[in-house]
């Protein structure tokens, strides 16, 4: 019997063989966590996401040192303020939750960790939209822009690394570059969310952070998750602006779009493993339907495969654990 010369799986027989010829490599910088940041005393878990919490300054500080300690690539903040009104006035406070939750994580990290505050209006705002509403109730694209840049702003003195716009706003990664240079603040990178779908798997992030929509969607800001030339025009148009780094979000039902955009702009791509995909990857195991560990670490290693550069995902500081303990 004769056999071919050619056969794939010599390269497989052994862990080591495998380490040494595997294509795509997932490491500890590459995560970046996302946390939730309110202002009660006091942490409290987020429901449909078992692990995950809103956390007190106390709280966000553990996690931000825990975070450095594990060495992940950054830390992505949440505001959840006490205030809200039709303008989002309290996300350009500089007292605000973010703002103060910023400058507690750069006095326990210093420069050891990537700080990078999300910067919309949706959680500051009593309506639960992206941007400030016109006089028949829709979103008013140039008028958000102002607050838009000018919360970015206040995050950037407050200490950000970078700021990452997730309002879906035209013209808003510009009015952002433009305000933090004429603001003396020409090195604070802009990490867009170029490619946002309307997508069904938010659910447990906007009951997280208190941001759903009172009336209405977002459908008509945000992208349809059918166009993927769109895709590819909103981060070129991002980085004509001023971006130095794309978010494509949802990242697992996106990977076609990591992998498009990673090629078509040659710039550096970050997937989102958003809560919808971090609850449902929880439910299946707690379930006993699938091993979690690998679960997690083949999802994260997907979205690398496909072209990110760095993973937000909830799973990143366990994630980080294993990669470190394997």
């Amino acid at each position: 019997m004769e056999y071919p010369t050619v056969r794939p799986r010599r390269l497989r027989r052994t862990a080591a063989l495998r380490a040494l010829f595997s294509e795509t490599t997932l490491d500890r910088g590459d995560l970046i966590l996302p946390l939730f940041v309110h202002e009660q005393n006091r942490s409290e878990p987020v429901t449909g996401m078992p692990g995950v919490k809103r956390h007190d300054l106390d709280g966000l500080a553990v996690e931000v040192e825990q975070a450095a300690e594990l060495g992940l690539g950054g830390v992505l903040l949440f505001g959840i303020p006490n205030s809200k009104d039709a303008i989002g006035s309290s996300s350009r406070d500089e007292s605000g939750i973010v703002q103060r939750a910023l400058a507690r994580a750069r006095s326990e990290v210093g420069d050891h960790l990537v700080l990078i505050a999300d910067t919309c209006l949706c959680a500051y705002t009593d309506h639960g939209h992206c941007g400030v509403l016109d006089s028949e109730g829709q979103v008013d694209n140039d008028a958000s822009l102002e607050p838009l840049a000018l919360t970015a702003l206040s995050q950037a003195l407050a200490g950000a690394d970078m700021v990452a716009p997730s309002d879906m706003m035209d013209g808003r990664v510009a009015a952002i570059r433009q305000v933090l240079e004429s603001a003396g603040q020409p090195n604070t990178g802009i990490l867009s969310y170029a490619v946002k779908h309307a997508s069904a798997f938010y659910g447990p992030f906007r009951s997280a952070a208190g941001s759903s929509p009172s009336e209405g969607n977002r459908r008509g800001y945000q992208m349809d998750p059918a166009n993927s030339d769109e895709a590819v025009i909103e981060a070129q148009l991002d980085l004509s602006e001023g971006a130095d780094a794309l978010i494509v979000k949802p990242a697992m039902p996106s990977l076609d779009l990591i992998a498009r955009v990673r090629a078509e702009t040659l710039a550096p791509v970050s997937g989102y493993a958003v809560s919808g995909e971090y609850a449902m990857i929880e439910s299946a195991a707690e379930a006993g339907l699938l091993d979690r560990r690998e679960a997690v670490l083949e999802s994260l290693l997907a979205i690398k495969r496909a072209g990110a550069g760095s993973i937000i995902t909830y799973h990143a500081s366990e994630a980080a654990k294993w990669l470190r303990d394997q």
